[in-house]
């Protein structure tokens, strides 16, 4: 069984994402951005062990949320994330997004890493970067930091009490 070292989970969440959505913020990052708004997961020792069985049952109890992955960062526990992504998809109809200091680019060419995106909805790639810093940016916190809808287009009609869905260019 794999195991995910989660510093917290938020149900019921609006801020990460659209819609009401399952965050699991995982333990540990390495990319320590200046300004980060959650440093106390950079620690990879911090939170607990969980099984991915255990998160998926979490997940699928609340019919009424999507999922978002974030940290830390998800993709440095890429295999146990990859499982749990892997097995929302096949067992549910939920979203999921995912947040990472890395680029597309940089995940594309770590095949561990990579095994991952084919069962993402979005990813929310790049170092956030306290200089550039900007509150007006949904769900991201610096410009360079891009929302990728990793299976098309973004969808066309509203999620009512949300944010209409922007496609960065």
């Amino acid at each position: 069984m794999s195991r995910i070292r989660v510093l917290d989970i938020l149900e019921q969440t609006m801020a990460d994402g659209p819609g009401f959505r399952t965050a699991i913020y995982c333990a540990g990052c390495k990319h320590a951005c200046k300004g980060c708004h959650n440093p106390q997961s950079w620690s990879f020792e911090a939170g607990k062990w969980m099984e991915v069985e255990d998160l998926l049952d979490l997940i699928k109890a609340d019919s009424m949320s999507n999922v978002t992955f974030s940290g830390g960062d998800p993709f440095y526990q890429a295999e146990a994330f990859t499982e749990l992504a892997r097995r929302i998809k096949e067992e549910t109809d939920k979203t999921i997004w995912c947040w990472t200091g890395f680029t597309l680019e940089e995940i594309q060419a770590d095949e561990r890493m990579a095994g991952m995106l084919p069962w993402l909805d979005v990813l929310v790639d790049g170092p956030f970067i306290l200089e550039r810093r900007d509150t007006e940016l949904l769900f991201r916190g610096s410009p360079n930091q891009r929302i990728i809808y990793l299976h098309g287009e973004p969808p066309s009609d509203d999620i009512p009490g949300t944010v209409p869905l922007v496609k960065l260019r």
